[in-house]
């Protein structure tokens, strides 16, 4: 395969490509994924040294939610964002909505304890009911 500017080979360490292509921010937090057990490629867990190659695919359990891709080009350097979203097709299921997402109830900084009032509301907000 031809390279271009020493971006493109035909195989390439997995936690490489996953920081490559910006599944996750840097290389050492895809290469702990791995190591954990949250990358897994063609169904296997894989080690951060595995190779991925054109027509792989690669699962991330990043951030809450995990991604499949299929790889289409193997990168070995990080490039801009256009390049990088060229070089896998993403089958991933959609995210969440906002609104599934369980609220939290925030107090001002240096507001105290709450109140017996304010206890039962936020009991209340979050669907906990009193024994």
């Amino acid at each position: 395969m031809a390279t271009d500017e020493g971006t493109t080979r035909a195989t390439a360490r997995v936690d490489s490509w996953i920081w490559a292509v910006r599944l996750t921010k840097t290389r050492s937090q895809a290469a702990a994924a791995c190591r954990a057990g949250h990358v897994r490629v063609n169904g296997e867990r894989v080690k951060p040294a595995q190779a991925v190659k054109p027509g792989d695919e690669v699962r991330l359990y990043h951030a809450g939610r995990e991604r499949i891709v299929k790889v289409t080009r193997v990168l070995t350097k990080r490039v801009g964002a256009p390049v990088a979203a060229e070089a896998y097709i993403d089958n991933s299921p959609p995210p969440p909505p906002r609104e599934h997402v369980a609220l939290a109830g925030v107090r001002d900084r240096g507001a105290g304890r709450p109140t017996k009032r304010e206890r039962r509301e936020l009991d209340q907000l979050r669907g906990i009911r009193p024994s």
